[in-house]
């Protein structure tokens, strides 16, 4: 499921982060890939646990778990502390697949990526090119959102940044493992979320919706890994 998910942080918000980076020290961003990635990948990222990263990391993660969209249709368990990287000057990162496998640095601790996020920090119009394409079994898809709005895709999919000719892409990346790993069945859920939702708008707590709600969280019961 590849999801435009709107609105995840606001004006400020962005132009907070962006005065906060823009002039920080930006390292080579293979320094967090492996050796498939590395040769196909040329941009800049802030350094992987570094104040910067970890403090607006917070920031981005406080406003998902306030997001009900993102909520419904990622379900999270753990994320990846969001990292953020920079495209100019002809910059790209060619085609690949995320690491099935990521660790949280300082913590010991592994995760399965089941999703792949990429938060929009630079407005279409201050860059050329810089589309991430997103490859699935319905084709291949162009992406480039407003600042403040985020994508949502599995990181199963085949996917890249095309070059950037003109300005700077900024974003923020990281990655979700998810209460339910099978794509499909959080897509399922997402849309029993979602039409639940509208259901409860229009009928209220009527004894129809209470109890597709029921049956929305035994399938939630189900499939979830905890």
């Amino acid at each position: 499921m590849l999801l435009h998910v709107p609105g995840v942080l606001s004006p400020s918000q962005v132009a907070q982060i962006r005065q906060a980076i823009d002039g920080a020290e930006w390292i080579d961003g293979r320094a967090t890939v492996g050796e498939q990635g590395a040769r196909v990948k040329h941009n800049r990222q802030l350094a992987e646990g570094g104040a910067l990263s970890l403090s607006w990391g917070e920031v981005i993660l406080k406003a998902l778990e306030a997001h009900a969209l993102f909520m419904s249709a990622a379900l999270p368990l753990r994320y990846v502390p969001p990292l953020f990287n920079r495209y100019e000057g002809g910059e790209q990162y060619g085609l690949h697949v995320d690491g099935a496998i990521r660790g949280v640095p300082g913590s010991g601790l592994k995760l399965r990526t089941d999703l792949s996020c990429t938060l929009f920090l630079s407005a279409p119009d201050d860059y050329d090119g810089g589309e991430l394409e997103v490859v699935d079994t319905f084709g291949t898809h162009e992406v480039k959102l407003p600042a403040g709005d985020l994508i949502l895709y599995p990181s199963s999919s085949l996917h890249r940044v095309l070059p950037v000719t003109r300005g700077a892409r900024v974003s923020s990346f990281f990655w979700v493992q998810s209460l339910v790993r099978d794509d499909a069945q959080r897509a399922l859920l997402f849309e029993f979320d979602q039409r639940v939702q509208r259901l409860r708008a229009q009928l209220g707590d009527s004894e129809d919706v209470v109890a597709l709600t029921g049956q929305y969280h035994n399938l939630v019961r189900m499939w979830a890994d905890t």
